[in-house]
C-alpha cells in the first residue's frame, strides 16, 4: 500500500490505522497543503482534488479517509477495530465512524478557512460564532456518547480513528473543550496512543 500523506491532514488518520493494525506501507509525503507538487498533472491523475489522503493498492487509487480506512479494513483489518455486523455495537460504531465527517469537521473546516486561511479583512465574524456554535453541539454530542467510557463504543475501534482525529483537530482549532471533560480526557487518551503520537508529522 502507498499513502500520499500531508502532517497535519486527514492523512494522519491513515497513517494511524495502519499503524494500529501493524500494515506495511509505503509513504509518499508532501510538505502540507500548498505543496505544489500535489497540483501538478501526474498527482492530479491520481486525485483529481489535489488533496490528500490517497491510496494506491493493487494498482487502484482510493480517495477519501472514511473510504480508505473502511478499505483497510475489509481487506486487512482481520477482524480487528471494528465490531463484526452483528454485535449489538455495530449500528454505534458506524454513527461515530460518520458522525466525524458528517457533522465535526464541517464547522471545523469553516473555523479554518475563516480563521487561518482568510486575511483579518475578508474573514466574516457572524460565519465564525456561527461555526463555533455548532462546534459546540457537534463536541456536546461527543461528551453524552463517551459518557464514562475510553473510547466511542468502549474498545477503541477505527470509530476512535476517524472521529477522535475530528475532535483532536476541533480542540485545536476552536472547539472550547474545557467544559467537557469525557471529551477532554478522550483527546489526551488518544494523544497518548504510540500509533497516532507516530502519525501527525513524519520525518
Amino acid at each position: 500500500m502507498k499513502i500520499y500523506y500531508a502532517p497535519n491532514t486527514r492523512a494522519v488518520r491513515i497513517v494511524w490505522l495502519c499503524e494500529e493494525l501493524s500494515l506495511g506501507y509505503e509513504l509518499h509525503k508532501f510538505d502540507g497543503l500548498t505543496d505544489k507538487r500535489m497540483r501538478e498533472p501526474d498527482y492530479l491523475g491520481i486525485h483529481p482534488l489535489g488533496r490528500v489522503p490517497c491510496l494506491e493498492d493493487d494498482g487502484q487509487h482510493i480517495f477519501e479517509s472514511g473510504a480508505i480506512v473502511q478499505y483497510i479494513l475489509a481487506r486487512y483489518g482481520d477482524g480487528k477495530l471494528a465490531p463484526k455486523p452483528s454485535s449489538d455495537e455495530f449500528a454505534n460504531f458506524l454513527q461515530w465512524f460518520h458522525f466525524a465527517e458528517g457533522m465535526l469537521m464541517p464547522p471545523v473546516n469553516t473555523l479554518v478557512v475563516e480563521t487561518r486561511i482568510l486575511s483579518a479583512e475578508k474573514s466574516n465574524p457572524t460565519n465564525i460564532a456561527r461555526a463555533k456554535k455548532l462546534l459546540g453541539r457537534m463536541l456536546a454530542a461527543i461528551e453524552a456518547g463517551l459518557g464514562d467510557k475510553d473510547y466511542l463504543i468502549g474498545d477503541f475501534t477505527a470509530a476512535d480513528i476517524m472521529c477522535g482525529h475530528a475532535a483532536i483537530v476541533a480542540a485545536r482549532n476552536g472547539g472550547d473543550i474545557a467544559d467537557k471533560p469525557a471529551v477532554t480526557a478522550y483527546v489526551k487518551r488518544l494523544q497518548a496512543r504510540p500509533a497516532l503520537e507516530k502519525s501527525w508529522d513524519i520525518d
